[in-house]
């Protein structure tokens, strides 16, 4: 696994990490750790596939469906990651 330079040197998780573990467990077959590791990885995959077809095949809607699946992705990366913050914060300091 590659490391997190952002981890390395902040000392707290980027808003990616888990995303490696996250793939290998969905490739494991262990769809509710996948979740958990990192929720935007079935978002990011449906918004790649997404893409792949409109490019294919010009879907008449193709190109508001991908802005607006982007926007719920990132939405959904920006919670987890303030969530994971205030997680390791409590973790770590409950005082």
């Amino acid at each position: 696994m590659m490391p997190c330079f952002y981890k390395k040197f902040l000392g707290v998780e980027c808003p990616g990490c888990g995303m490696q573990r996250s793939i290998i467990a969905l490739l494991r077959g262990d769809f509710y750790e996948s979740f958990m590791l990192y929720p935007a990885l079935p978002l990011i995959i449906a918004l790649i596939v997404l893409l792949i077809v409109h490019l294919i095949f010009k879907l008449k809607y193709g190109a508001m469906a991908l802005k607006w699946l982007f926007i719920l992705n990132a939405g959904v990366i920006i919670i987890s990651f303030i969530l994971k913050l205030t997680q390791e914060k409590d973790a770590c300091c409950p005082y």
